[in-house]
Order: structure tokens, then sequence, then C-alpha cells
């Protein structure tokens, strides 16, 4: 199993119960391919670099998993799939990048106390 890491940016029109019904989707679907969820956050509302589908701001949300590698390209066809998705990147850990993620996480906890 690889470790992954993917950030989505959500339609910025969209209610909260919308919001939450699309990462409930999609975290669903990671778990029913037999992922590990290590970490998810919601980043919330920011401000993009440049607009995109005529839209200034979105959804941000992050998801921190361990998986097969043949599952991430069926995942990312779901991310197409949906029109509430703008953008998505999903990218493969190796052992520096998970170990600065475990600090990171480490901060947000620290961070939120």
């Amino acid at each position: 199993m690889n470790h992954y890491e993917t950030v989505f940016i959500l339609n910025p029109v969209l209610s909260e119960g919308q919001i939450k019904e699309a990462v409930k989707k999609f975290e669903d679907y990671l778990v029913s391919k037999g992922a590990e969820m290590i970490h998810k956050e919601d980043w919330g509302l920011k401000k993009l670099a440049y607009p995109i589908q005529k839209k200034k701001s979105g959804f941000y949300h992050l998801f921190e998993y361990k998986v097969a590698g043949e599952v991430i390209a069926p995942f990312e066809l779901e991310f197409r799939r949906d029109d509430s998705i703008m953008r998505y990147l999903t990218v493969k850990l190796d052992k520096h990048a998970a170990a600065w993620a475990e600090k990171r996480r480490e901060r947000v906890k620290t961070a939120k106390k």
C-alpha cells in the first residue's frame, strides 16, 4: 500500500450540507476500496490565485491515506465526474514527505489545543 495525499477544491456556491455530503462520498469511496484513512482536514473557504470556472474562491479539503496504487485512477475519475469539484491533486508521498506530513499533523493538533 502506498501513502497518498489528495487536496480538492469544492465549488463555493454549495451549502454546508452539500459540502459534507461530497466529502463523505469521496471518503466512503476510498474506504470501500480498502484505503486506510490517516488524516483529513477541512481548510475552509479560500481565495483562489486565479479564477476557476468564473469562481474566485473554493472550499479546500485534504485527505491523507494509504491505498493500493490501482485505486487512484478510478478515484480521480470520480472527481472528474462530480460537478461540485473544481480542482483536485493527488500526490504519492515518499518517506520524507510522509515524515513532513506527520510533523504537520502534530502542529495542527497543538494549534487546536
